[in-house]
């Protein structure tokens, strides 16, 4: 006899398909794709590809596949990271000593939009100077407080 479960699990979405769906939604911002047109693609309201993206909702294997055509990445796009995920959430930090980003700061709006603006630039030496000058900003006592 299957065992019930509780209100309280079934509430609580799969770590596996949070990650999943932040994947979707980063990939379909970076392409500057709406949720509606995604959905479209996918013959889905735009509320589907949200509880997609919000990982409510399981994304299945065939479906995922559509998605990844449309996104025009490979399936394994969308586990990347994966092993960040995991360090994150035991609490380790990667080789360089430098701890991972905690939340979700690669999926902000903000962050994706400043990611499509940087790449928009043509010259190289122009995005160095651009990090450059992030870089030092980020590491000025200025930002420490704020």
């Amino acid at each position: 006899m299957p065992r019930a479960m509780s209100e309280e699990t079934e509430k609580q979405p799969n770590p596996v398909d949070i990650h999943v769906g932040k994947r979707v939604r980063m990939r379909r911002t970076l392409m500057g794709m709406s949720q509606t047109k995604l959905g479209d693609a996918l013959g889905l309201t735009f509320q589907q590809v949200q509880k997609y993206e919000n990982g409510s909702n399981r994304i299945g294997a065939s479906r995922l596949y559509q998605i990844s055509q449309i996104l025009a990445v490979p399936v394994s796009y969308f586990f990347e990271e994966m092993d960040q995920l995991t360090a994150v959430a035991n609490e380790n930090a990667p080789a360089t000593g430098e701890p991972l980003p905690r939340g979700d700061l690669v999926a902000k709006r903000e962050t994706l939009e400043l990611v499509r603006a940087y790449y928009r630039i043509v010259s190289p030496r122009v995005r160095r100077g651009i990090v450059d000058m992030i870089r030092a900003i980020g590491n000025s006592e200025d930002t420490k407080d704020a």
